[in-house]
């Protein structure tokens, strides 16, 4: 039993400290990018994407705010800007699901690229995404005149401890040790359901309920647990999971690209979902729709990558370096 119980100790301390090294420095630099006014003027630089898409520009504060930082910064922004920003059912909905698709992009993209995919590929394919999820959203009920009614966030603002702007550096201090500390916690939990559930069996039962799926999206089998759990938990979670497989079990860059960019653009689903769904957004449109579409985008993915395509051939040479 200690010797089991040691063994889930320095897994999960491994991969903590693995994606603690990742994470600390951006989360700095963000927190300077935030005391430098650099958020609110990349909200400013977006406001013309906002407009051709059929969102007010104050979404592009919030939007600039949520891809640099998280979703908790853009509901902070979302609260801060309650009285102003006027939303129908539907533009809540595009906003929220380019939301989900781009958010903490600086920490999570260089979870990417240490776990074997390029940040700068997955970082730019979740940003285009979700402009192009979030302008269909808008246009196609706007032309359809589907969910137009008014959604209410007065009961944001009645929130005294939601602001905008960059806390202290004392709170943030206490609130990233915090984060940190529970990211270990989740990573033991993790670390140890994973090893219960390859034990009862469940794992390879999963995998094999998944199959028809991984096989349109050129995943293996073999990475079906981890994209799974990354899905269900967030980037974070399943890319220590990912970096810490794949020093174990030698993912070839195609695997480790298909399972990366699933991850990229569809993670954290239930939290994430919830999340927006509170601010009034359709979860047809967020979640359902959402998921349909990363999987149709995956799929072409997947045949692009194929073996003895351009893009496939790429992939073979640099594995092979």
């Amino acid at each position: 039993m200690l010797a089991y119980l040691n063994d889930i100790r320095r897994r999960a301390t491994h991969m903590f400290l693995t994606v603690a090294a990742i994470m600390l420095p951006v989360m700095v630099l963000v927190y300077v990018a935030e005391r430098l006014g650099l958020v609110a003027r990349a909200g400013e630089l977006l406001a013309p994407v906002m407009a051709w898409i059929g969102l007010p520009a104050q979404a592009a504060i919030v939007w600039a705010t949520t891809v640099i930082t998280n979703i908790y910064g853009g509901i902070a922004v979302i609260a801060a800007l309650s009285g102003e920003l006027h939303l129908t059912t539907a533009q809540i909905s595009a906003l929220g699901a380019m939301m989900l698709f781009a958010h903490n992009l600086p920490t999570e993209q260089a979870v990417v690229r240490r776990a074997g995919a390029s940040a700068l590929f997955t970082g730019s394919l979740r940003l285009v995404v979700g402009v192009v999820y979030g302008a269909a959203v808008a246009w196609v009920c706007a032309w359809g005149g589907w969910l137009q009614e008014p959604v209410s966030l007065a009961w944001l603002a009645s929130s005294g401890d939601v602001h905008a702007g960059p806390p202290d550096v004392g709170p943030w201090l206490l609130s990233t040790a915090r984060s940190m500390l529970l990211i270990w916690l989740i990573i033991c939990v993790l670390v140890v359901v994973l090893d219960a559930l390859e034990r009862l069996g469940f794992t390879r039962w999963l995998t094999r309920r998944l199959a028809p799926v991984l096989r349109l999206t050129g995943l293996t089998e073999r990475a079906a647990p981890l994209t799974t759990i990354g899905m269900l938990m967030g980037l974070a979670y399943g890319g220590a999971l990912i970096i810490e497989a794949s020093e174990r079990e030698d993912y070839d860059r195609r695997t480790l690209l298909l399972a990366l960019c699933w991850l990229s653009l569809f993670h954290a689903v239930l939290e994430d979902t919830l999340l927006i769904a509170a601010l009034g957004a359709n979860v047809w449109v967020i979640l359902v729709l959402r998921g349909a579409f990363v999987l149709a985008l995956m799929m072409l993915l997947a045949a692009a990558t194929k073996p003895g395509t351009r893009w496939g051939r790429r992939l073979a040479r640099a594995a092979a370096r």
